[in-house]
């Protein structure tokens, strides 16, 4: 694999987007390579970096169909549900987690 650009913080040259800013112009990647990236220094750790992608290769965003709405709909129910007890949560489960609260803290739960 090639070695990609990589550009400083706001340095990045123009028609040149990243993920996020191309979701808010109502494009998507549409399986281009990344073609830079972004690097932005911080002081304790490792630098922020994100990817970059041309926006003259990007397409519109597909729109959601009744299908994909009942699958996401599908998914998300599914992630509500506990494995430890079976019931629904009336949350989105964290994966941290893997169980419900009161699974997960018992002793919480009694007091």
């Amino acid at each position: 694999m090639s070695a990609v650009p990589v550009y400083r913080w706001r340095l990045a040259p123009e028609g040149l987007a990243t993920f996020r800013q191309l979701r808010a112009l109502g494009l998507r990647p549409a399986g281009q390579p990344v073609v830079a990236q972004l690097e932005r220094p911080r002081r304790r750790r490792g630098p922020l970096v994100a990817f970059l992608y041309r926006i003259d290769l990007a397409r519109p965003v597909r729109p959601m169909t009744p299908a994909r709405w009942a699958a996401l709909e599908r998914a998300n129910a599914a992630r509500r549900v506990c494995p430890e007890c079976g019931r629904d949560a009336g949350y989105r489960i964290p994966a941290s987690l893997g169980t419900c609260s009161p699974c997960a803290y018992p002793e919480a739960a009694a007091a």
